[in-house]
């Protein structure tokens, strides 16, 4: 029972410490895009598995890097500085998580593998180990969010990179979440040394620049040109999903706490079904 109790606790400290709530939510949009981009089920799922993997390496890789700091100012939410998962299991678990990444990712061809792994995982890893620290902390989250749209259509049989516009969205999502990520942890990092972009604007510009970056992405998903076509124009239910966004931008500038940055997946979930319904 003792053992169980063990391996349960650890299992839990694992499953924390990967950032859960960022990795689902950049999982999701990724077979929503697989699946918008004409992917087969087992092609669309391998693409998801590789970005799934890598998006844990990112996480449990924060944790590691942070693992002092979170211990200096008494996290109780980071499992590895409380204890309840081992430094060791936790670099074991980022180490498989890494390789299975670059398997997966060479699986889905080496257009899609190059992109994901140089654009997008190298730029959460770079975040971790020093971008999160300096005025530039937003690029490797435009980078990779950026990127993501093209690890999908790269893979396709005939891989294609897609329109600039759908680019744009995407890293001004990353932009508006990496903003809005950092809002709760402000006052903890700057304790500790961190003085990134939004602690050096300070919450209350943030609190309200980081929507309105996530509704200018929302605005260019809705508007952007579809199939070599100019400016696109809204239809009900794209009317529905950029008002939905303004809703939850404004629930992102008045909320305090985590809510600010699940309004900010919200939106990006929003933007991605908006894409589907115009591809």
């Amino acid at each position: 029972m003792v053992v169980q109790r063990a391996e349960r606790r650890t299992a839990r400290g694992l499953v924390r410490a990967c950032h859960p709530g960022p990795t689902l939510a950049v999982t999701v949009l990724t077979a929503l895009l697989a699946w918008s981009a004409g992917h087969t089920p087992a092609r669309g799922l391998l693409v998801t598995a590789a970005v799934l993997t890598g998006q844990l390496s990112i996480g449990w890789s924060n944790d590691l890097v942070d693992v002092r700091r979170d211990r200096a100012v008494g996290r109780p939410d980071k499992p590895v500085a409380a204890g309840e998962v081992s430094e060791r299991v936790v670099r074991a678990a980022c180490a498989v998580a890494l390789v299975a990444c670059v398997v997966l990712s060479f699986a889905c061809g080496w257009r899609s593998a190059l992109v994901h792994l140089v654009l997008g995982v190298a730029s959460g890893w770079a975040y971790n180990l020093w971008f999160k620290r300096a005025p530039l902390s937003p690029l490797p989250y435009a980078v990779a969010f950026a990127a993501l749209p093209a690890v999908v259509t790269l893979a396709l049989p005939s891989p294609a990179w897609p329109p600039g516009w759908v680019l744009v969205t995407g890293a001004l999502l990353g932009v508006g979440a990496h903003l809005l990520n950092v809002l709760p942890d402000l006052a903890d990092d700057e304790a500790t040394g961190v003085r990134g972009l939004p602690h050096r604007l300070g919450e209350r510009v943030v609190r309200w620049l980081a929507p309105a970056v996530l509704l200018a992405g929302s605005v260019v998903a809705a508007y952007g040109p579809v199939a070599g076509s100019g400016v696109g124009s809204l239809d009900a239910s794209g009317l529905a999903l950029l008002l939905a966004c303004v809703v939850l931008a404004v629930v992102a500038v008045v909320a305090r706490g985590r809510l600010p940055f699940v309004a900010a997946v919200l939106i990006a979930l929003a933007d991605v079904v908006s894409l589907v319904l115009r591809s």
